[in-house]
């Protein structure tokens, strides 16, 4: 359970806050678009940082273009589409103006850029276009993609090579280059009259943008110890050196003089012994001595092998010194045991993007799902017109999209971010003449990536392992050998375990269910995911090619009455678990429940955010975000004994110091006066008995750099199933508190010693450089 996500705001009155206090950050967050519409454009600082004042491509979108945007046959509409001089957001024209954020998005926030005719969108709609002119952006989360046309191909092309290069420099900013950045992007829009002086009321202007509601007299000492003209304006040096004093990093510092003694420099001894003290793995002198090659910016430091605060503070920020386990990014795990073994990143009912009564259908779902790590994506088919199958949510006023669409989106788009195989899951609707057709465009459509048989003869009932790249499985009904001529099987709709009453014997259910023919042709395809109801859990021999479809109803009785029996039956045969059809806004389950049990295709609604899609995020972060992860070994071996519902006594302390934060964004951004009360909590997902949450005070006033320094602990019992999420709140006295951000992962990854959580957004997008800066031990007894 998780605490207090409806609980009262007015528990905690007796407490008092802990007061604003001015640790300084080390980066701000994405700039609002300019207050003028577009027009007030200030320097070239920022994209001078990033070395691209000068290429052509992006002078281009600097100027803008009127480009065509498309969302059907008759809306076709030409708007200005500019880069905003900050180099990392772009502003676009409305016909009926809005808040200024509503006018621009993020270079950090696209997922893509296709040329052509790449998109559903353009596909549909775009063909009066050549594709030479045609590009669409494709976002992150749930955001539409963006359907363009360009007046020429050359200016569709410099579109689409900018965008790659400024993504490409995005991407290659340290954190240090991101302070820089952000900080004289804020500075310019604080200077009111661009005059590059800037009064106190221009500087407390700039502290509410950046999101901290400092103290007036202790903001205007600030400013009159670095007005050393002593004429009420910093300019030049002056506003200079406030920025350096409003970075600073006093906890930050105290860490590093703590190991540099008063020569305040680290050698490669004392940088080793706090690379030992933090539970580095491998911790040389070596190590340290690279570390310092590379992050220390003083050139005579690094001659001498020493590191200062300014590189130990690069080293902390970067992916090195943050709390995910560096090594676990990439695909570190056995990848050649049997897919039973492994969690697959699951998806039901992929091709909706809303809600499943009336939300449209559309190819994008599937892409965007592949753009995940998604590996196991569903295919609700049905009869179509002119004999194509369709896919649609049936019964409901959701869309309609061609079965062969899907097909083509999955053959383009199912190996661009994992290697590793996909599972078709279809969910067979049609009749025989349509089964046929559905088998035919698998056939023509994706070729050699379908597999259409046994890959080793010698031993045909064992199932292959991820290294099975580049292929398709297929998830579907097998006729019986000895009824091919016959043909009569049942449905392999997952509803059909749905609607009966599950306390009712099996045997009355079947004689109710419908029979339905399943062709020989689509039957054939099912080679290694073979659909079967489960029926028992005390099968005598192991059916590894059998796949099962539970509800979440089921999976949980079937947990809770039991557990052992399950997850031995889960460690040889893949189980797919789904959310109940009562779902109707296609809300999710906790998927911690069913990996618990070994349940390897945890499918959720992933158009649907929450803290649910955050958990599968997490899970599937690491081993190179693949979409398969490894199970513990006691959710592995045939004869475990391990149930999660009796996990044993705890075996782990898990101690988190929450010490501060930098940079939080702010949730309003048109209402400058509008400043978060941010508390921190810590949510442990896993077994029943470790599940728990703990939460700091709040701070009030100040998402820029808030401190806590406050405690919390945990007892587990099974750690290599935790989950850990770390969550950041806007407090709310009388109302539900509002979400800040979040980032979850695995505690087996996460690393010990003072580390950086870099936060992400409801949808799972980054929200640089927003980060928790924390002290985290992990004592196995």
């Amino acid at each position: 359970m998780l605490c207090g996500r409806w609980r009262s705001r007015h528990r905690r009155h007796e407490e008092p806050p802990v007061p604003a206090q001015v640790a300084a950050p080390v980066a701000l967050p994405s700039p609002p678009a300019p207050q003028d519409g577009g027009n007030k454009r200030p320097g070239l600082r920022a994209l001078k940082k990033m070395g691209l004042t000068e290429d052509e491509d992006v002078r281009a979108m600097l100027r803008g273009s009127r480009l065509c945007k498309i969302r059907s046959r008759t809306w076709k509409k030409e708007r200005l589409y500019r880069l905003q001089e900050d180099g990392l957001s772009v502003w676009f024209q409305r016909r009926i103006p809005r808040a200024p954020s509503q006018h621009i998005f993020f270079v950090q926030h696209i997922e893509a850029v296709r040329e052509g005719h790449q998109s559903e969108g353009l596909r549909r709609f775009g063909g009066a276009f050549e594709p030479a002119r045609c590009l669409t952006i494709a976002f992150k989360g749930r955001r539409k993609n963006l359907d363009l046309v360009a007046p020429t191909a050359e200016e569709a092309q410099r579109w689409v090579r900018g965008l790659a290069k400024l993504r490409a420099r995005l991407d290659a900013m340290s954190q240090r280059e991101r302070l820089d950045h952000w900080i004289h992007f804020y500075l310019h829009r604080a200077d009111s009259n661009q005059d590059s002086k800037m009064s106190f009321k221009e500087i407390k202007n700039l502290l509410r943008m950046v999101n901290v509601d400092m103290n007036d007299m202790y903001a205007y000492r600030l400013f009159k110890e670095c007005d050393r003209s002593n004429n009420e304006w910093l300019e030049g040096p002056e506003i200079e050196e406030f920025l350096r004093r409003l970075l600073k990093r006093p906890e930050l510092e105290e860490i590093f003089h703590r190991y540099s003694g008063e020569d305040r420099v680290l050698s490669t001894s004392e940088l080793l012994e706090f690379l030992e003290d933090q539970g580095e793995d491998g911790a040389t002198l070596a190590h340290a001595r690279q570390l310092i090659h590379t992050y220390e910016l003083n050139e005579t430091a690094k001659q001498h092998e020493l590191m200062t605060l300014d590189g130990f503070m690069l080293y902390l920020l970067s992916p090195e010194g943050a709390a995910l386990n560096l090594a676990h990014t990439c695909v570190f795990q056995d990848m050649n045991q049997p897919l039973a073994h492994y969690f697959i990143s699951c998806s039901h009912n992929t091709y909706l993007t809303d809600s499943q009564i009336g939300g449209p259908s559309s190819t994008e779902a599937y892409v965007r799902a592949f753009a995940q790590g998604c590996r196991c994506v569903e295919l609700d088919c049905w009869e179509g017109p002119g004999g194509e199958p369709v896919i649609y949510h049936g019964h409901t006023l959701t869309s309609k999209i061609l079965f062969r669409d899907v097909i083509q989106a999955v053959r383009d788009h199912a190996f661009t971010l994992s290697p590793y195989p996909v599972i078709l899951s279809l969910e067979n609707h049609c009749g025989l003449e349509q089964q046929a057709a559905m088998a035919r465009h698998l056939h023509t459509i994706l070729g050699d990536m379908l597999v259409t048989q046994l890959l080793d003869s010698q031993n045909p009932e064992e199932l292959p392992s991820p290294e099975l790249k580049g292929r398709v499985l297929v998830k579907g009904k097998k006729l019986p050998a000895a009824r091919n001529e016959d043909g009569r099987v049942l449905s392999d709709r997952e509803e059909d375990n749905e609607d009966e009453d599950e306390e009712e014997e099996a045997g009355a259910a079947e004689q109710r269910r419908r029979a339905k023919q399943i062709s020989p042709e689509l039957s054939a395809l099912a080679v290694y995911c073979c659909a079967t109801r489960l029926r028992t859990l005390r099968s005598v021999l192991p059916q590894p090619c059998q796949v099962s479809s539970l509800s979440e109803r089921k999976a949980k009785k079937l947990i809770r009455e039991a557990g052992n029996s399950f997850i031995r039956h889960n460690a040889c045969q893949l189980i797919r678990v789904y959310p109940l059809g009562l779902r109707m806004n296609s809300a999710n389950y906790n998927p911690q429940e069913m990996w618990n049990a070994g349940c390897q295709l945890v499918a959720l609604n992933f158009q649907t955010p929450g803290y649910e899609m955050d958990l599968n995020a997490g899970r599937f972060l690491i081993n190179g975000r693949c979409g398969y992860v490894l199970k513990p070994a006691c959710l592995r071996q045939p004869d475990t004994t391990f149930d999660p519902e009796c996990p044993g006594t705890p075996r782990t302390t898990f101690t988190i110091q929450v010490l501060t934060a930098q940079q939080l964004p702010k949730l309003n951004a048109e209402k400058p006066n509008s400043i978060v009360d941010p508390l921190v909590r810590i949510e442990i997902h896993g077994v029943p008995a470790d599940c728990a949450c703990k939460e700091t005070n709040y701070v009030l006033n100040n998402g820029f750099n808030p401190r806590w320094g406050q405690t919390l602990q945990f007892q587990l019992r099974a750690p290599e199933l935790v989950l850990v999420r770390f969550v950041v709140e806007d407090y709310d006295a009388t109302s539900p508190n509002d979400f800040v951000g979040q980032f979850t992962l695995p505690l087996s990854s996460l690393k010990q010693g003072y580390r950086h959580i870099h936060l992400l957004s409801k949808d799972g997008a980054s929200l640089s450089p927003a980060t928790l800066f924390v002290h985290i031990c992990i004592q196995r007894s």
